[in-house]
C-alpha cells in the first residue's frame, strides 16, 4: 500500500545519466584557426614537416586535422605557433606531446597535443651583419 509520502520521496525528473566520456581538459578550448608548423622532435623517427591550421586551441593544447600518418600517441613534437615565413614575424616554438590520434571520416586524422614547454621565441631576421669569409 503506498502513501502520499512515497510519491514525494521519488524524484520526478531524474538527473540525466553522464556520458561515459569524461571531460579531461583543464582549460577551455576556443575555435581558432591559426597556421602552425609541426615536426617530430625525435631524430630516430621518420622526419616530416607538417604545416597545418588549428581547429581548436587552449592554453595547454591544440587540436588539428592532418593527412600525415606518422603521428602516434606519446610522440614528442616541435611546434612553431603561429607560423609565418614573413621576415619580421615572431614565432614561438614549443615542445609538445601527442595525446590523441583519431581517424576521421574524410580520411584525415584528428590530432591533439598538449604543450609541455616553450622552447624559444624565433625571429626570421637578425640585427648582426653576416660573417665575412676569407
Amino acid at each position: 500500500m503506498s502513501s502520499s509520502l512515497d510519491h514525494t520521496l521519488k524524484p520526478t525528473n531524474p538527473e540525466p545519466s553522464r556520458s561515459p566520456h569524461t571531460e579531461r581538459r583543464g582549460c577551455r578550448r576556443c575555435k581558432i584557426t591559426q597556421l602552425m608548423r609541426v615536426r617530430p622532435s625525435d631524430p630516430e623517427r621518420d622526419p616530416f614537416d607538417d604545416i597545418r591550421t588549428t581547429v581548436s586551441v587552449s592554453r595547454t593544447g591544440v587540436y588539428f586535422h592532418s593527412s600525415e600518418t606518422g603521428y602516434e600517441v606519446g610522440m614528442r613534437l616541435f611546434v612553431s605557433l603561429p607560423y609565418s615565413k614573413q621576415p619580421t614575424a615572431l614565432v614561438r616554438e614549443y615542445l609538445a606531446e601527442v595525446v590523441r590520434r583519431e581517424p576521421l571520416p574524410n580520411g584525415l586524422f584528428g590530432i591533439a597535443f598538449k604543450i609541455l614547454m616553450e622552447l624559444r621565441l624565433q625571429t626570421n631576421y637578425s640585427f648582426t651583419p653576416p660573417l665575412q669569409r676569407k
